[in-house]
């Protein structure tokens, strides 16, 4: 594991932000870290950068507790970028990768890399204020993995880019962890999660309420619907066999019992039938429900956990 979080704990004053939370992110994954606001993200990745500690349990990066030494091998890109607007590219993305420990050479030289690989080489004596938020953006990213980290961070990395320059960081995104670069993955866009990461954990309020190969939970809560879709019309008794949901755009969507063959059932029924099937899948949820059908669940349970016991009857 390339990180490895056990039963962590922070507080701030009476607020309790991450309440005992584990998870693991395995060596060259994509990891989801996902949450409502306020969930307790930041909280969790100010202590994964060191910028803050934990009151309680420990993280370890690469096997070794966080120390010193760990923020030069972790490259996080906040949310709320931190560029500063009256340097000059060129001086702010040297002054950037001198402070993650590299020499003024292999600065010069990494980020000649990354200037080419972008095509920005005519950036390097403008001042960030001159440039839009898409290039800051791109600036933000070089400065973020200049020095080659084993762990990145990307706090909604793709927020104010246009679509080609949005695929152009999930390219490179994907480059480096094709490269070997672990990479934690924070955001409020599902497709993006279902798109990118290999595990995720949900945290809400604090606690981790959801975590695991990205796959495996979606098969989880899946409901067993299929969608039919057949050139033929369906038997009149169909319904009676087959419970009928919706019927969007001419297709049909049925939801079938848990054991294993009624897939087959179903489709033996229709052979049976003669009917030509032009269309025949599961539905599998989306990302998006999962997080609302979890995030909904667990504030349901703590809100009655909360709730004070009904006083007996006079």
């Amino acid at each position: 594991m390339i990180l490895s979080v056990q039963n962590v704990v922070k507080r701030y004053d009476k607020h309790l932000a991450v309440d005992h939370v584990s998870f693991d992110v395995p060596k060259s994954s994509i990891f989801g870290l996902l949450g409502p606001n306020g969930a307790g993200k930041t909280s969790l990745i100010r202590m994964i950068t060191t910028i803050t500690g934990p009151d309680e349990g420990i993280i370890l990066l690469d096997g070794q507790p966080l120390n010193a030494n760990s923020p030069s091998q972790i490259g996080y890109m906040p949310e709320e970028r931190g560029l500063y607007k009256k340097m000059k590219v060129g001086e702010h993305l040297l002054y950037l990768a001198r402070l993650k420990g590299l020499s003024a050479a292999d600065a010069r030289r990494e980020l000649n890399f990354w200037l080419d690989k972008f095509d920005i080489q005519s950036w390097w004596d403008k001042k960030v204020e001159e440039l839009s938020k898409g290039m800051q953006q791109k600036i933000q990213f070089i400065a973020t993995v200049v020095h080659r980290p084993k762990l990145l961070i990307l706090d909604e990395p793709f927020s104010g880019l246009d679509p080609i320059n949005t695929t152009l960081i999930k390219d490179e995104i994907r480059q480096l962890n094709a490269s070997g670069t672990s990479i934690i993955f924070s955001t409020h866009r599902m497709e993006q999660v279902e798109e990118m990461c290999d595990h995720i954990v949900l945290i809400n309020r604090g606690r981790n309420v959801l975590y695991g190969e990205v796959k495996a939970i979606k098969n989880a809560f899946k409901e067993n619907l299929f969608r039919i879709e057949t050139a033929d019309p369906l038997p009149t008794d169909f319904a009676e066999h087959f419970r009928v949901v919706s019927r969007p755009d001419g297709a049909v969507v049925v939801q079938l019992n848990e054991e294993e063959s009624r897939s087959n059932a179903l489709l033996r029924y229709l052979i049976q039938h003669d009917i030509h099937i032009t269309h025949f899948e599961e539905i599998l949820p989306t990302f998006n429900e999962i997080f609302i059908r979890r995030v909904e669940e667990t504030q349901a349970t703590s809100e009655a956990s909360l709730a004070p016991e009904a006083m007996p009857s006079a």
